[in-house]
């Protein structure tokens, strides 16, 4: 995890303007917040779309490909903290506010990108690099999968290709100790199943419609 206290030359420096206006200072003071409250984060597996979170929330995972640093304006940038960042919240909305994990994901994503404007650095950039390093469905490079990643994204987006892809992935290699590869399986055979329910009653649904418009 980034190193960053909170701003340990001034931590506590009152700023000079109201809290309720918009401070990238205060934003980077809040993103600081955030990082100190994970529990833990790994970068030892492969993880679809960069970053991810375990089913207790108690893990954020990032991909083991993607480098911790990026060079920007020969800077270097630590691009975990964004990531973090935009796992926690989106984490926070599903699990306690019950939002889907599309709203979810569409707010976390605005405040990464808010994080990565504050610091200087224009987003376009920021989102070049990061799809460098993203895993798609067919990619052969998801060979080590978390064993508790929460699977509620892919489940929602209905990625159904994906959870198979990644179910391949479900290997002794990637497991932690004490961890059972089959009941790691079972669980994701299950997603599968509840998907093609899902997809099924979605076609029935719409043939439904389309009979009654028809009879209109």
């Amino acid at each position: 995890m980034p190193a960053h206290g909170c701003h340990p030359r001034a931590p506590h420096k009152k700023l000079h303007i109201p809290d309720w206006y918009v401070s990238s200072l205060m934003l980077d003071r809040a993103l600081d917040a955030i990082l100190r409250r994970v529990k833990k984060l790994d970068r030892s597996h492969d993880v679809p779309y960069l970053a991810g979170y375990s089913q207790d929330g108690q893990t954020i995972y990032i991909d083991r490909h993607l480098p911790p640093t990026m060079t920007y304006k020969g800077r270097k940038v630590e691009v975990d903290r964004y990531l973090i960042m935009h796992e926690e919240v989106e984490k926070t909305l599903i699990d306690q506010l019950g939002l889907h994990y599309l709203h979810a994901h569409q707010i976390a994503t605005r405040a990464e990108e808010a994080a990565v404007r504050a610091e200087g650095i224009l987003w376009r950039d920021y989102d070049r690099f990061m799809q460098k390093y993203v895993k798609h469905i067919g990619d052969e490079r998801l060979t080590k999968v978390p064993a508790d990643l929460d699977l509620k994204p892919y489940r929602d987006e209905h990625d159904f290709e994906l959870i198979q892809r990644m179910q391949k992935g479900l290997t002794k290699r990637g497991l932690r100790k004490g961890e059972d590869a089959a009941a790691l399986r079972a669980g994701v055979a299950q997603y599968a199943a509840n998907m093609k329910t899902e997809r099924r009653e979605r076609a029935a649904a719409k043939g439904r419609q389309v009979r009654t418009t028809k009879e209109k």
